[in-house]
């Protein structure tokens, strides 16, 4: 995953476009970086599975 691949995910997520995305352990590091410099960072959320996957969905105002 490239941090272009990472913003355009975070974007998807804001619109509505997909209502969640799983990120495994190979793109979490990215990911990660690409989610910690959004500046609604707080409004994703982060749940983790099984076998390093995490599935992030954007829940405005849900902390």
């Amino acid at each position: 995953m490239t941090n272009e691949q990472a913003q355009s995910i975070l974007e998807e997520l804001r619109t509505g476009a997909k209502s969640n995305i799983a990120i495994d352990k190979a793109d979490f590091l990215v990911f990660r970086q690409s989610l910690m410099a959004a500046e609604d960072v707080l409004n994703f959320r982060g749940t983790a599975r099984h076998h390093g996957i995490t599935i992030y969905t954007y829940e405005p105002n849900w902390s």
